[in-house]
């Protein structure tokens, strides 16, 4: 028994392609990139509203992930980076303001 051609389909229809190996995705299918949109909220969260560094740290973190694995457009890898750092940092600044305040509190209320 020989293995024949591969049916192609009718002539000026594209075959389909084979599933690409690895979980990698065609470039042509990749998805764009969130760095600049990651960096502005990691850049906000240091200096309007630490709460945005959440949003910059999940965000960078998922995008990143999606990076890794081929399915999301890595030319935003050091904008994401940067955003997720920043979100990272913002995060961190508003719990040590918010322990400072509690100690704070705590010894105005002792000293009375």
């Amino acid at each position: 028994m020989t293995a024949g051609p591969q049916s192609q389909g009718p002539p000026g229809v594209p075959s389909s392609a084979p599933p690409p190996q690895g979980g990698q995705v065609p470039p042509a299918q990749l998805r764009p990139h969130r760095g600049t949109t990651v960096l502005v909220l990691g850049i906000l969260s240091l200096v309007v509203c630490p709460l945005l560094g959440i949003a910059a740290w999940v965000m960078g973190n998922g995008d990143l992930r999606e990076m890794s694995a081929g399915r999301m457009d890595v030319s935003g890898r050091g904008l994401t980076s940067a955003g997720r750092i920043c979100g990272m940092i913002g995060v961190v600044l508003i719990c040590i303001q918010v322990v400072v305040v509690i100690i704070a509190l705590l010894f105005t209320a002792a000293a009375r």
